[in-house]
């Protein structure tokens, strides 16, 4: 009988979990962030204990399964909402290398030594710091690397073709809200931005799904549907 419940408690502790990540979507499997991580820990936790407590059936397992679930999808429905809460509960991209330069401001904040950074960069294909012109630390802990071109893929100097300038893309509204430190850190001033759109036959930022610019390319802008 003691197998038997284990067996009942295990069965229903898995279907309840399968339940709970169809619900939270595929996002907290491919970007999972210190938060997600957690949250994982505990849900296993809440299972284990229950499948071994013999004071808890598989009621208590759904119970607490669901209402952990439910928590963490209010949390996910409120960043959608709120955009304004984002950078505080889920965390933003840091700029940790910056036209080749390593921002150990940004470092020290962001808990990352040398040798950690080296290691994310080796797992981008950077054996060295020289051949990174820009580096950004992502909410989840991974890191995305744009090379300098004489270190790009294919490399250029094998073909005898001279490298060009790279250029960093920076994200200047989101929903229909601006990312002015963004704005600011490219040089620009709110006047330039409202020009830039009415080019566009843009009159609103509310209008504006997404909005990004490169020094080369300029504005991109994709308006709502």
């Amino acid at each position: 009988m003691e197998f038997l419940h284990i067996g009942i408690d295990l069965f229903f502790g898995f279907i309840s979990l399968f339940f709970v990540t169809k619900i939270l979507g595929k996002t907290q499997l491919n970007q999972i962030t210190t938060f997600d991580f957690i949250s994982a820990l505990v849900l296993g936790e809440l299972v284990g204990n229950a499948v071994f407590d013999e004071k808890d059936g598989f009621g208590k397992i759904i119970f607490a399964v669901f209402l952990w679930g439910l928590l963490i999808f209010i949390l996910e429905r409120i960043t959608q909402k709120w955009k304004g809460s984002r950078a505080f509960l889920e965390g933003q991209p840091t700029i940790v290398i910056n036209r080749g330069k390593i921002l150990k401001k940004q470092m020290k904040e962001n808990k990352l030594d040398i040798n950690q950074l080296q290691h994310l960069l080796r797992s981008k294909g950077a054996f060295s710091i020289k051949e990174v012109e820009y580096a950004i630390l992502e909410t989840d802990g991974t890191i995305s690397v744009l090379k300098k071109p004489p270190y790009d893929y294919p490399l250029r100097q094998d073909f005898q073709i001279h490298g060009t300038n790279v250029y960093l893309t920076r994200t200047f509204i989101i929903d229909g809200e601006v990312v002015w430190d963004n704005v600011k850190e490219a040089g620009f001033n709110e006047n330039w931005l409202v020009k830039e759109l009415q080019k566009h036959n843009i009159h609103r930022y509310e209008d504006v799904f997404y909005a990004e610019w490169n020094e080369k390319e300029g504005l991109h802008v994709q308006t709502y549907e």
